[in-house]
């Protein structure tokens, strides 16, 4: 039995790999497109329009369900099916490990009855799954994919390699009990290369890392300012995307701004406004400096005050001569 289930747009999406690499696309081709498919959340009817698997269960339940193979090809073919766990890349995408990497998470909770099946040219087989969540399972979300592929081996540099085509349709599942939704800023590095023109101006580089230290995927934005002495703001960012970022996954942002004069201390600030499927959170801030060193005004400084101080050498010598 399913607590709930929510629903969407139909969606397929598929990758071309030999190792783990990001889901694109609705089908997979050969490379003379002999052959493609697509793979869709269904019922016993035929696809359903949701867009992904999406559940909501408690430890130890049990979700059935149906996967729709598609094949579009002009030849029968035999495909791979199974689950596999999912990732955020370090660029922030949604990825599945490759078939050569056994699930340990969602993926390793679903199971099919066989696992291989057979679709003939241009028919549409649906494939009934069970996805059993262990009684020991930890509260939040799970993420993975059910994987439909075609394994292939090919001539690639004089050797024979095994490329592995899937079709996938993601999975996401909340288990009962205690959400954490919380996010990090980490690792938070701020760079300026000081003009060698006393007049001129340099870039101020920032860098960090979020990390989804709760137990619920997110999304959002961040931002970054840079300010001056007094608070005087020098740039700030529009704001960068944060992708989806599954439970324990981070990724790096880096942004840049131009023409930032050198006045001295300089502070960056990154906000982090980030929501999840129940909501939105409290904003995460973290800042950090640079000194940017204003050489003309600290060269008239340094001259103004030899000036003085020249000026004052003299005027005692005067008075002691007087005297």
């Amino acid at each position: 039995m399913v607590l709930s289930k929510r629903w969407g747009a139909a969606v397929a999406i598929a990758l071309a790999v030999v190792a783990a690499v990001p889901l694109v696309g609705a089908t997979a081709a050969s490379a003379d497109d002999g052959f493609t498919w697509a793979v869709q959340p269904s019922s016993k009817d035929g696809p359903t329009g949701r867009a992904y698997f999406v559940y909501e269960a408690a430890p130890g339940q049990r979700v059935d369900d149906r996967v729709a193979i598609t094949n579009l090809g002009t030849a029968s073919m035999t495909f791979a099916v199974y689950g596999a766990d999912a990732f955020t890349t370090a660029d922030g995408s949604f990825t599945l490990q490759p078939a050569s990497q056994p699930p340990v998470g969602a993926g390793a909770w679903v199971a099919f009855e066989a696992r291989t099946y057979e679709v003939p040219a241009g028919r549409r087989v649906v494939i009934p799954f069970r996805l059993t969540v262990p009684a020991n399972a930890t509260p939040g979300d799970h993420a993975g994919g059910v994987v439909v592929s075609v394994a292939q081996a090919q001539e690639s540099g004089g050797q024979r390699v095994n490329v592995d085509r899937r079709v996938a349709a993601r999975v996401y599942l909340r288990v009962a009990g205690p959400t954490r939704p919380a996010v990090a800023v980490e690792a938070m590095k701020v760079g300026y290369d000081n003009p060698l023109n006393p007049v001129g101006t340099a870039p101020v580089v920032v860098s960090y890392r979020l990390r989804n230290t709760g137990n619920v995927r997110l999304s959002g934005t961040a931002r970054a300012r840079v300010t001056a002495p007094f608070g005087l703001r020098l740039a700030a960012s529009d704001g960068a995307p944060v992708p989806e970022l599954l439970p324990g996954s981070a990724i790096t942002i880096t942004e840049q701004f131009n023409g930032i004069v050198p006045a001295g201390h300089l502070d960056v600030r990154v906000d982090v406004e980030s929501t999840t499927v129940d909501g939105a959170l409290p904003a995460v801030t973290r800042s950090s400096g640079v000194w940017a060193v204003p050489w003309a005004w600290v060269f008239l400084f340094v001259a103004v005050a030899g000036w003085f101080a020249v000026r004052r050498w003299r005027a005692r010598a005067r008075r002691r001569r007087a005297a």
